[in-house]
């Protein structure tokens, strides 16, 4: 088949691979323009332009879609998919492709409708997500469904390992959409169920408070693991506060006889080898990976030795 194909960031690639190895025709790439990016602020391109670069396949960069409605119209796609594309096509531009325009969302429409599926359903502690494959309407992720595949949430993944394993059955869902659809199959089902939002995480979702249970802000550090990530604030004595990332953690449990009456955000203990404890409204949180503010990632073990962490210590 001809195809337009839409995305934008790096995981937009194992689509575009998939569809050249199935010996598809991409008579075209539309991604979202260079931004400055880096200390220099240099225009940067997106990782669809540069693979379609390298392929010698057209690319559109519009800041408006309406304007290359012509340009696409004579590239005939029979249809259009999108990946992360991150806007919403205009009629007109839903009108070009023969077949229609599908998108691959991960999640299970109409749960979590926007731009971070994967994130909100690791912020909730859900156990399950999944792959929608579903038809482009003028509004956001609401069109009919062509598939879905459900996927299992383990215990302790992250956003990362999990929109890895997200972008794998997208693969293979995008796969059977296309056996359908050069078979004549064209499903088209209303979605059902009441509607999520998740829209982009806000600066102030990314700021921890200890005064939640452990599982919660568990959830939260896993989530924000593909940035931008979650962070407190640790106020050593008689210094100024310095802010800490959260990289990585896990949900500590520590016998009752050791708990004690510490407060929400104290340092518990340090763990040789591991990291650091810190008290929660309940539980505790074993912190394994931090960056501390201008400078690099690092293990909790050696964040906690550097900087001469102590039990007592307050993250607020």
């Amino acid at each position: 088949m001809r195809i337009l194909f839409y995305g934008t960031p790096d995981y937009a690639l194992p689509f575009l691979e998939f569809l050249e190895r199935e010996g598809h025709e991409i008579v075209g790439t539309v991604t979202r323009p260079d931004r400055p990016a880096g200390r220099g602020l240099r225009p940067a391109p997106t990782p669809v332009k540069l693979w379609s670069q390298r392929r010698g396949i057209p690319v559109f960069q519009p800041e408006s879609l309406c304007e290359l409605e012509g340009d696409f119209s004579r590239l005939s796609p029979d249809l259009a998919v999108l990946v992360a594309y991150g806007r919403i096509l205009p009629g007109k531009i839903l009108e070009v492709p023969r077949l229609g325009n599908l998108n691959v969302h991960f999640s299970l429409l109409p749960e979590y409708r926007g731009a971070a599926p994967v994130q909100w359903a690791l912020l909730e502690g859900k156990a399950q997500t999944g792959v929608t494959c579903f038809w482009m309407e003028e509004q956001m992720d609401a069109g009919p469904v062509f598939l879905k595949y459900e996927v299992p949430i383990e215990r302790e993944e992250d956003a990362r390992s999990l929109l890895e394993k997200l972008v794998r059955h997208g693969v293979r869902a995008l796969g059977e959409c296309l056996r359908q659809l050069q078979a004549g199959i064209r499903t088209a089902l209303p979605q059902t169920g009441a509607p999520s939002a998740a829209p982009a995480l806000s600066k102030e979702r990314c700021r921890i408070d200890f005064r939640r249970p452990a599982r919660e802000v568990f959830n939260q550090v896993r989530a924000l693991a593909l940035g931008p990530q979650a962070f407190a604030f640790w106020s050593p004595s008689q210094k100024k506060p310095l802010r800490v990332q959260f990289f990585k953690a896990a949900v500590w449990e520590m016998p009752p006889a050791q708990r004690g009456s510490a407060q929400p955000g104290e340092v518990l203990r340090i763990e040789s080898g591991r990291g650091f404890v810190v008290k929660c409204l309940e539980g505790s949180l074993l912190v394994l990976s931090v960056r501390p503010e201008g400078g690099k990632a690092m293990p909790a073990w050696d964040f906690a030795n550097g900087r001469r962490l102590k039990p007592g210590d307050l993250f607020n």
